[in-house]
């Protein structure tokens, strides 16, 4: 990425005109995001309540397409001089916006400056960790997320004898339920996944505290190396070819592409992202369930915090742009922070609280009581304070990285290779990767 330094613009707006005309003058910000459809229609409702709230502020939202299109949109126009004031950036984007050295406005610097008081630590764990620098200053504002959890076809459990009560905590006892599912034929297949890369090896290594990559994920530094070949990614690895092989796990492709195998009933469990819970209220014809991901209880009796996925807000600076325009996004972010805006925000959406305050009014109320499961990525990304290796991953390239993953993965599974020689080659060709990144941004 190219590295300018930009100068704020010192002339105020409006200079030249009347005292009369500047008091009535609203600070216009340009917000880009990549939220289609009905989330986009929220967005803009959001944005629509800030501006009626207060006089001095114009927020104007522009759906900029998905997220790859909007953080790559939002830095071409960031070098030709007309960047957005506020965009939204997926959580795997992270390390490539820090990397932007003065295209970006640092949140805790951006708040700082213009008196704005928001402790990190009244975000949920999980959510907060991803978006710190290792002071646990907050880098971008967070906005949307989702974790990914575990989903259970209730009927087809009845229908194999399980509880529908006492539901599965462990790989051991998934292993357990789906054989049991098989036997009676419960549904086509008892379990898949979406988001291989997400569950199997990010949210394993958060939740198990073991290390993706060194220097605490990236977070400390470009010179991070995966970790890809430790025992835990084996024994993931292993349990999956197991499964597939004795019928019990089905492989439904990459990134989300599984979704459609729980909704239409095709098979009993899934890991996916606890945003689909909303498609599932729609279309689901089964009674189900969602609890936090399974874990290895050979390997942790007490699991850490889970890691987000979605997107945060980032700050970015240009030529000329004001003190005023600033101040603006900063009044913007203290706003979508406020725990009647979150809990809206979570109730409109689908996607958690950011806020403790928000998780909380949505307790009181009584709104986890008639959604039974509504807070299960809540639950798991707010159980531990975030370690080292669970705070979430600072990793140049690590769309790049994930793809690799699930090349060898797909490999394996179509038996061309076994576990260690799968995670040994996504190991290698991932350092490639971040060698590259390394290389492109060394100040």
């Amino acid at each position: 990425m190219q590295r300018r330094s930009f100068m704020a613009g010192a002339a105020a707006l409006g200079l030249a005109a009347p005292a009369s005309l500047r008091a009535q003058a609203r600070t216009e910000i340009q917000f880009w995001h990549a939220m289609p459809g009905v989330l986009g229609e929220v967005v803009a409702e959001q944005v629509r309540r800030f501006n009626a709230s207060q006089p001095a502020v114009t927020v104007v939202p522009s759906f900029k397409g998905g997220y790859t299109d909007t953080m790559t949109g939002a830095i071409a126009a960031w070098r030709a001089g007309n960047a957005p004031h506020i965009v939204q950036v997926f959580e795997v984007g992270t390390a490539t916006m820090m990397a932007a050295g003065p295209a970006i406005r640092p949140v805790h610097e951006l708040l700082g400056e213009n008196g704005v008081a928001l402790d990190p630590k009244r975000y949920l764990a999980g959510v907060r960790g991803y978006y710190s620098d290792t002071k646990g200053r907050l880098i971008s504002m967070p906005f949307n997320s989702s974790s990914a959890i575990m989903f259970l076809n209730l009927d087809a459990f009845a229908k194999a004898g399980l509880s529908t009560t006492d539901l599965p905590r462990t790989w051991a006892q998934l292993r357990q339920a789906s054989e049991k599912l098989k036997a009676a034929g419960a549904t086509p297949v008892p379990m898949t996944t979406s988001w291989p890369t997400w569950v199997m090896f990010e949210q394993m290594a958060a939740m198990h505290d073991v290390p993706f990559a060194t220097l605490a994920n990236g977070f400390e530094g470009l010179g991070t190396e995966l970790r890809l070949t430790g025992p835990l990614f084996v024994k993931q690895v292993e349990y999956l070819l197991a499964a597939q092989k004795d019928g019990l796990f089905r492989y439904g492709g990459r990134d989300n592409a599984a979704d459609g195998l729980f909704v239409a009933g095709e098979a009993a469990i899934s890991f996916m992202s606890s945003s689909l819970r909303s498609r599932l209220e729609k279309e689901a014809k089964f009674k189900w369930a969602a609890v936090p991901l399974p874990y290895h209880d050979d390997l942790t009796k007490s699991p850490k915090n889970g890691v987000i996925g979605g997107a945060s807000l980032w700050t970015l600076t240009a030529r000329n742009r004001t003190p005023a325009e600033y101040k603006a996004v900063a009044a913007y972010f203290q706003f979508i922070s406020e725990a009647e805006q979150d809990l809206w925000w979570h109730k409109s959406t689908g996607y958690v609280p950011i806020t403790l305050a928000g998780y909380e009014k949505a307790r009181a109320e009584g709104y986890y009581a008639q959604n039974p499961g509504a807070d299960a990525a809540i639950i798991q990304l707010s159980r531990a304070e975030p370690t080292p290796n669970s705070m979430g991953f600072r990793l140049g390239g690590m769309v790049e990285i994930r793809n690799i993953i699930q090349e060898e993965l797909e490999k394996a599974l179509q038996g061309q290779q076994g576990a260690t020689q799968a995670l040994e080659s996504a190991n290698r060709r991932g350092n490639v990767v971040l060698r590259n990144f390394e290389k492109a941004n060394k100040a």
